[in-house]
């Protein structure tokens, strides 16, 4: 099973998403005008007022703590281990070149997310990449492909992931053994995903800018420790990603396809632009301004943070520390970090890691499902039956993360990762058209003066697919 999953990544990832998702994020990246560059000032300033919500919707910092805690996870601690100890220190490089380009396709899919929104059963937001290909592209068929893509990476495979590092990580620091901390996961992440999208909402909003505040104190705090060896370890990274520390060894070729396609992998698994997955809470959000343009904004941040802040801030860890030098080959993953970070501030550092995981990890697993749950209820209408046994199913999932080789679990969720996002990316791409229409349109507000407000009305074309009441009538400041 594990070679066939390999097979099928290798064709995918090898050739297939490179190519699809750096080219879409140019395209995106030129179309928009560089919008990640000249509106970067832009982003915080939207986040000013990101804490403004209504009856219907979260608040614009509830829905991007929760794109975060799906962000930043173990991706951010296991995965850019992996990626440094599988595609070599490069692999750093192509983490932040996927991040910076996929701010451009971020910033797109969660605008066709706020525009094509709708209100389920409880009067509250949901959408998505599954909504906008049902009524901006007519293709309910995509959608329900989708979907089915989503659950299974999000609401399953995903969660194992997380749970499988946590478990990791645990056993690491305390001694803990997989299962018991198995069950007491699956107890903590049961009480928050049975109390609904609110419930995750606040959480995430709570543990999220705490975690990642502390994480990158301790982060600079190692920099500091360490840096007279930072110019040699960005001199390393910017080597390895072109293939020079191979070029005496002749195998230039393979170590640049190495750390690209880990780069890549990796980093996609960490900020998610261009995925789809994302765009599921932004759809959720009443957001500020009112325009589905700023959640765009808001959005584009999060790949900002997510990659191109914590991810170095680990990278910078392992490297600086000097813990990849003398690590046995076998070591990889959660272990790596845990002791790079234990190498540069002593035992407590391996604790610290296992503290970060779990309270990203655990993050991470109920943001993953509300995004499941989101698409669910695309497939069925909120159907209750269904929805209690899909939670049972993810719980169960959970528990057997913690029980699993990590090889075989990482594998099914590159390959899960890969079907949705290549969904994505061409739904992204058909509709590419209303989003620069949109992005036009809060841009001319914002240069008049006025605080962009979206006026369904001017746009005819737009307003026949979208379900009525979303944005008939604008909202005053």
């Amino acid at each position: 099973m594990t070679d066939l999953i390999s097979f099928i990544n290798n064709i995918l990832w090898g050739s297939v998403l490179i190519y699809l998702l750096i080219g879409t994020g140019i395209f995106f990246t030129i179309r928009t005008g560089f919008i990640q560059f000249r509106h970067f000032g832009h982003m915080f300033s939207v986040l000013k007022n990101s804490n403004k919500a209504d009856s219907s919707g979260i608040s614009s910092f509830q829905a991007l703590c929760t794109s975060l805690a799906a962000r930043v996870g173990t991706g951010n601690l296991t995965g850019v281990a992996i990626a440094i100890t599988a595609g070599g220190p490069g692999a750093v490089f192509w983490m932040w070149v996927v991040a910076v380009i996929g701010m451009a396709t971020s910033f797109i899919e969660s605008t066709l997310a706020q525009l094509y929104k709708t209100k389920d059963d409880q009067g509250n937001y949901r959408g998505g990449p599954a909504y906008y290909m049902e009524k901006g592209l007519g293709m309910r068929w995509m959608g329900v492909l989708f979907s089915i893509f989503l659950i299974i990476a999000f609401g399953l495979v995903f969660n194992a992931v997380q749970s499988n590092s946590i478990a990791q990580a645990t056993a690491v620091a305390f001694g803990v053994k997989p299962l018991y901390a198995g069950i007491a996961l699956v107890l903590l992440s049961g009480a928050i995903i049975f109390g609904g999208l609110r419930s995750i909402a606040k959480t995430a909003e709570l543990v999220v800018p705490f975690m990642a505040i502390a994480y990158l104190a301790l982060a600079f705090w190692v920099v500091g420790h360490n840096l007279s060896r930072m110019p040699e370890v960005v001199l390393l990274i910017f080597k390895s990603a072109f293939g020079l520390q191979e070029a005496a060894a002749g195998a230039v070729g393979y170590g640049i396809a190495q750390a690209m396609t880990q780069g890549i992998q990796r980093g996609l698994f960490s900020n998610e632009a261009g995925m789809g997955s994302a765009p599921n809470a932004a759809a959720s959000a009443a957001p500020y301004p009112p325009h589905p343009a700023s959640q765009g904004y808001v959005q584009m941040f999060g790949v900002f943070v997510d990659t191109l802040v914590i991810c170095s801030a680990t990278a910078a860890i392992i490297l600086s520390s000097g813990a990849l030098d003398h690590a046995p080959g076998t070591i990889s993953g959660i272990e790596l970090t845990q002791r790079a970070l234990a190498s540069s501030v002593g035992g407590w550092g391996s604790i610290f890691i296992a503290t970060a995981i779990f309270f990203f990890g655990f993050t991470s697993i109920i943001a993953n499902y509300s995004y499941a749950e989101s698409n669910l209820v695309f497939l069925e209408h909120n159907h209750p039956a269904g929805l209690m046994l899909f939670r049972c199913c993810t719980l169960g999932m959970v528990m057997f993360g913690t029980l699993a080789e990590l090889p075989l679990v990482w594998k099914m969720a590159d390959l899960s990762m890969a079907m949705m996002t290549i969904t994505n990316l061409i739904a992204i791409l058909l509709l590419s058209g209303v989003a620069l229409k949109l992005a036009k349109d809060y841009n001319h507000q914002r240069s008049i003066g006025r605080l962009p407000t979206f006026d369904i009305s001017q746009y005819p074309e737009i307003q026949q697919q979208v379900e009525p009441g979303i944005w008939d009538k604008p909202k005053s400041e």
